[in-house]
This record gives structure tokens, sequence and C-alpha cells, in this order.
């Protein structure tokens, strides 16, 4: 009787304990969800979206007929370049602006709940402007033959696109305690994500540019790396190796160098996978892609954070992104008439 009363007890505490974790992190998402709406943030973001959006749909769906909604969406893309920033820039630069992310590391729940808890805020801000436009293609069908799968499959897609986004902005919040600096670097890496096709295109193909090029990635990637981990020796070894099998590849085989660059580029091509989804083909390989960019934008954010105590984990880092690419490729691998449904 007294050992099943003590595993009661047990389970009791353990229930009451994952209780208090669970109200933290619904703490936590009403705090942030509450403080976008007091400080007017979330109304001009939702604001300025529906706007735009507004205005494209009157005058490609309803004052020209074209019965594709997706096709409005694709034309408003270019909002995220601009909504973002506003809506990340403060969520964790102010914590370190004023020096209470410290806090973070101390707080009874799991820091990786309060940066979900973060995010879920800001992606509810963007939800709920998005669940408005779901009326929009109902309001079309009163005029005309609407197909309501294709519709709601674009607005799926940019969704997707949008948490994708919105993850981006996190990471980059939590590097810089300036909210000026986390928004122009939020716009320069979506612009580069934007427009890589473009990029891609206007690369040069050689071999000797290829070389060039990954002379500077390889050094921005270990600049990313010294400020994940704060270990400058990990930083400087990792670029040194890196930049040996640059040489190397560029000596030993310099057709594999030849355009190398823009085929690693356009894995960054977050347009790409949209333009399935706005054409209403609900794509999983998309679903997959985007997932993938949050939990690793997501991961790397719990890294940065931490590393202030702890040191960023460079080996764990490794690993995830390995999983992450390998499971994009697997995806990528299986026949579109198993991932691809119009």
């Amino acid at each position: 009787m007294k050992n099943m009363k003590s595993t009661r007890e047990k389970l009791t505490r353990q229930m009451k304990k994952t209780e208090r974790r669970q109200q933290n992190m619904t703490a936590i998402y009403k705090k942030e969800l509450r403080s976008y709406f007091t400080s007017m943030t979330g109304y001009i973001c939702m604001a300025f979206m529906l706007v735009v959006i507004g205005i494209y749909f009157a005058v490609i769906n309803l004052s020209s007929g074209y019965p594709y909604f997706g096709y409005t969406l694709s034309c408003v893309i270019v909002l995220f370049l601009l909504m973002t920033p506003v809506l990340t820039m403060r969520i964790l630069a102010e914590e370190k602006n004023r020096k209470t992310d410290q806090l973070l590391l101390t707080a009874p729940v799991s820091l990786w709940k309060i940066v979900i808890g973060k995010y879920l805020a800001m992606v509810t801000v963007f939800g709920l402007a998005l669940l408005i436009t779901c009326f929009y293609p109902l309001i079309l069908s009163r005029f005309g033959t609407v197909s309501l799968p294709m519709a709601y499959t674009a607005i799926l897609g940019y969704f997707l696109y949008g948490a994708a986004c919105i993850a981006i902005g996190l990471f980059i919040s939590s590097v810089t305690e300036s909210q000026v600096i986390a928004a122009l670097l939020t716009f320069f890496v979506l612009l580069v994500f934007y427009i890589t096709g473009v990029i891609t295109n206007a690369l040069p193909s050689t071999a000797v540019a290829s070389f060039v090029i990954w002379i500077f990635v390889i050094l921005f990637a270990a600049w990313l790396v010294y400020n994940l981990t704060s270990n400058i020796k990990i930083a400087v070894a990792a670029a040194i190796i890196a930049e040996a099998v640059n040489v190397i590849i560029f000596f030993a085989k310099s057709e594999w160098m030849a355009g190398s660059v823009a085929k690693v580029l356009g894995a960054f091509n977050m347009t790409s996978f949209f333009s399935n989804f706005g054409s209403g083909v609900f794509d999983i390989t998309g679903i997959v892609y985007y997932l993938s960019i949050i939990g690793f934008c997501i991961f790397l954010t719990i890294q940065s954070i931490q590393r202030k105590r702890w040191g960023g984990d460079a080996l764990m880092t490794a690993v995830v992104l390995a999983i992450v690419v390998v499971i994009n490729l697997v995806v990528g691998q299986i026949p579109v008439k198993y991932t691809q449904f119009d």
C-alpha cells in the first residue's frame, strides 16, 4: 500500500510539473501575442498585408475576372520582405539589448518551449491576417466558377512560406542586440532567397569564378559558426578544412566546381517551391522543405541563445544540418506522382 501511495504521489507531482511547464509556455505565447497588439505592431502588419492582398485581389481577380487566387498570392509574395523584418526584429534582439536574455536560461521552462512560444505568437499574427484572406476565394466564387481546392492549396503554400520566413527572422533576431540590424539582415537574407533564381542565372558558371565565390561563402560560414559557438578555434578550423577542400577540388576536379554555386543556391530558392502551391499543386516535397527550414532555424535560435552559457554545439549543429539535408534529398528522389497532387 505504501508503494502504491508513493507511486501515486510521484505521478501527481510529475503531472503538476508538466502542467506548470505547459502553462509557462502558454503564458509566454500569450505575453508575446499581447505585446504585438498593445504596441500596434501586430495591427500594422496585418493591415499592411490585407491592404496589399486586397488591392491585387480586386484588380486581378474581381476587375479582370481571373479566377485563380493563387496567381494573386504569387504576385504579393514580396510582402514578406517588408512584413517579416518588422514582425521579428524585436522578438529576441530586444531581450539582448535589455540584458534580459540571461533570464531565458534560468527560466523554469525549457528554452526550446520559450523559443517556440515566441515563434508561435508571430505566426499567429500572420495567420490571423491570412485567415481573413480565406474568404476571398468564396467571394470570387459568387461571380463565376472558381476551383476552391486550388485556391486553398495556394493559401496553404503561402502560409508555409510565411512561417519559414518568420523562422529565419527569429534566428537573425537572436544573433544581434540591435533591432535595426536584425530588421536589415532579415530583409537582406529574404531578398537573397527571393531573387535566388535571378542570381543563379546571373552568376558565372566557370570553375574559376565558382572557386572564388566559395572562398567568400566559406568565410561567411565560419563567421556564422563563431557566432553560434563563441569558439574561435572551431570556426578557424572549420574554415581551414573547408578552404582546403575547395582548393583540392578546384585543382583535382575542376569540372565539379563549374556551376556548383548555382546548384547549391538552388536549394535556397524558396519561391520555386511556392510556385507549385500557387498553381494548385499539393506538393509534399515543398511541405517538407518549408518545415525543414522552420525546424532548423528554431534549432539555430536555441543554439544562439545557449552559447552565452555553455557555448554552441558545433557538432550537434552539423548533425542536425546533415539530417535536414538528407531528409530533403530522400524526399526529392521520390517520384513526382507520389509527392505532387493536382
